[in-house]
């Protein structure tokens, strides 16, 4: 029968329990020290550290869209559609945080953006290599996009990989064609590097899974997890636009872009055409 332990030795467990000396802690796992000490504001003013850190997590949720992105890829590619699925949910749910993380910047008024700005240079979401790679996974291929990463060759060369790869729709077609459906072939094997070109025959074959769904069940799904994807992503972009007028209005973006109305273009791309239209013709 143990020893029923004395006040001392109860002290002493609790204080060898709380040194972690010795063992990998919290803060070394996940690198808090060079994630906390990365926020280096330029200017005297105190909203900047707002600017600073929406800017930071909403890239470090991109590297996780990524990271699931690909993977999903993957997943079509070998048929393995319950893992794509899954993966898939999880793109559309961190969209809805970069959403929701537009409320936050939204509290940042016209005159305190206008106190920082000029501490910003020539420096621009527009620039973010990893928000240009989901675009170009996601579909909206464009050559011009490539030239702002040209002054990093290893960020020019991740963007390029995500530029000559095909994209998430392109293998959902080219699953689509595997199982018998009429997908064309100049949509399954083509330069993806090019746009991605809307097709009849494609909505065809979208429609001949959305009529039935008994056996094309896990296409189906795969079709309205596209839809989510797309849905999020739309809301993304038209929150973005709404947060950046409500900011600074009309001007030009510190990237060179027109600002709002470049943005209020990008809310008219449609990443997977058919899936939407087949909705007017079921």
């Amino acid at each position: 029968m143990k020893p029923t332990p004395t006040p001392e030795d109860i002290v002493r467990e609790e204080k060898a329990q709380l040194d972690f000396s010795r063992d990998m802690s919290y803060g070394d796992y996940l690198q808090l020290d060079a994630i906390l000490g990365a926020q280096k504001p330029l200017s005297p003013d105190h909203n900047e550290m707002l600017f600073i850190i929406q800017h930071q997590t909403s890239e470090l949720w991109m590297k996780l869209m990524l990271h699931e992105l690909h993977a999903a890829i993957a997943a079509v590619a070998q048929d393995e559609l319950g893992t794509a699925f899954k993966m898939l949910a999880r793109v559309s749910r961190i969209m809805e945080q970069l959403v929701h993380a537009w409320d936050v910047l939204a509290t940042m008024t016209p005159p305190e953006y206008s106190a920082i700005r000029p501490y910003l240079a020539s420096s621009s979401g527009f620039q973010s290599a990893q928000y240009r790679c989901i675009e170009f996974v996601l579909g909206n291929k464009n050559a011009a996009m490539l030239k702002p990463h040209a002054h990093r060759p290893d960020l020019l060369a991740l963007v390029q990989q995500a530029y000559e790869a095909p994209s998430l729709y392109d293998e959902a077609l080219r699953l689509l064609a595997r199982r018998g459906l009429p997908v064309p072939q100049d949509h399954i094997a083509r330069d993806w590097t090019q746009p991605y070109a809307e097709s009849e025959q494609v909505e065809k074959a979208w429609l001949i899974v959305y009529r039935d769904t008994k056996q094309y069940f896990d296409l189906y799904q795969l079709g309205e997890e596209l839809t989510d994807l797309e849905d999020a992503f739309r809301l993304w972009r038209f929150r973005h636009v709404t947060t950046v007028e409500r900011i600074i209005g009309f001007k030009r973006g510190t990237g060179g872009t027109g600002g709002v109305s470049y943005l209020r273009k990008m809310l008219d791309v449609v990443l997977f055409p058919e899936i939407w239209k087949l909705r007017t013709d079921l």
